[in-house]
């Protein structure tokens, strides 16, 4: 029932990409996904070449089926990584903080598929235009950098202006945003911070816990003031850099308070001085549960849901 465009362009079952979250989507979480039939995604974040060297080489030891990497475009070590990503091709690469049209030709040669995230309208139009296979428009429900624009408006709107197949990200928990993000023109959906919560995810359970400890406003947005926001949990990081960004303090002091503080919630369980990146879904998150189980509740209950909507239309006609 729900096989699209993007499955056809990736080669999986399901039209559901895992998010390439950095000290959160390693090989064995990439590669449950992918069993499970979506597309599991690696995080490089700002990790050297050798240790992405070693996810990529986990990853298909425990999969035979296709994944991705996701590349942060403004990584110290990119050019490495992308050396890498050459000589050792994965199936897909989305790409944050910037324009990967430099790397497309080159990364299409040996056969894989380059998808920049995006975070408006005209973003996506320039970066459709380098010759990328599809664009993930990622609203600001998502966690992590964000833009200002919300899913719901923004996705129809990518859609309506190119002519390449466009995935919705940011404020999708199940079937029900399955389901709407395929109503608004989308071809699939890339989901996050329920990942996170998969049993497969190897961050600190410390932060699974936090993750589903949160309610609906629990979420906030730092950094704005620097042009880079993003959305984490509230704790005791979050209140103290709010407080400096409402204090005028330089920005080499916010950046020295953030500086590893993400690894520190995700690695060492620091979720109250660290920084647990999460989208605003995360008040929907309620246990643990494995990647199959995750995407088959998805797409389940969006089975469930458009059968609902069929009998609906046929009571009202």
């Amino acid at each position: 029932m729900f096989r699209t465009a993007l499955c056809d362009l990736l080669g999986i079952e399901y039209p559901i990409i895992q998010g390439g979250m950095a000290w959160v989507s390693t090989a064995e979480l990439a590669a449950a996904v992918s069993e499970a039939g979506g597309l599991g995604v690696i995080g490089s974040g700002t990790m050297p070449a050798d240790w992405l060297d070693k996810q990529i080489r986990l990853a298909r030891q425990l999969t035979k089926k296709p994944f991705g990497v996701n590349v942060m475009l403004l990584s110290p070590f990119l050019e490495d990584n992308m050396a890498l990503l050459k000589k050792e091709p994965v199936a897909v690469i989305t790409t944050g903080a910037g324009n990967p049209g430099k790397y497309v030709s080159a990364l299409r040669e040996v056969g894989t598929k380059v998808i920049p995230v995006v975070s408006s309208v005209a973003l996506a139009k320039r970066l459709a235009r380098t010759g990328v296979d599809a664009l993930i428009a990622e609203g600001m429900e998502s966690g992590g950098h964000i833009g200002d624009i919300t899913t719901m408006a923004m996705v129809p709107q990518v859609v309506d202006v190119v002519n390449i197949p466009v995935i919705a990200a940011g404020g999708i928990f199940d079937g029900r945003g399955f389901v709407a993000a395929l109503a608004l023109g989308a071809v699939g959906v890339q989901m996050g911070t329920r990942f996170m919560c998969a049993a497969e995810c190897t961050i600190n359970p410390r932060a699974k816990e936090a993750i589903i400890s949160a309610k609906d406003r629990d979420t906030t947005i730092t950094g704005a003031s620097l042009g880079h926001p993003v959305r984490s949990l509230w704790n005791k990081l979050t209140r103290k850099y709010k407080e400096m960004e409402k204090n005028g303090v330089s920005q080499e002091e916010l950046e020295k308070l953030g500086m590893g503080s993400l690894r520190a919630a995700m690695v060492e369980g620091e979720v109250e001085n660290g920084t647990v990146m999460a989208g605003q879904i995360c008040a929907m998150v309620s246990k643990v549960q494995t990647a199959r189980e995750i995407i088959m509740e998805t797409v389940e209950g969006a089975g469930l849901l458009v059968g609902d909507l069929n009998k609906l239309v046929v009571k009202r006609q």
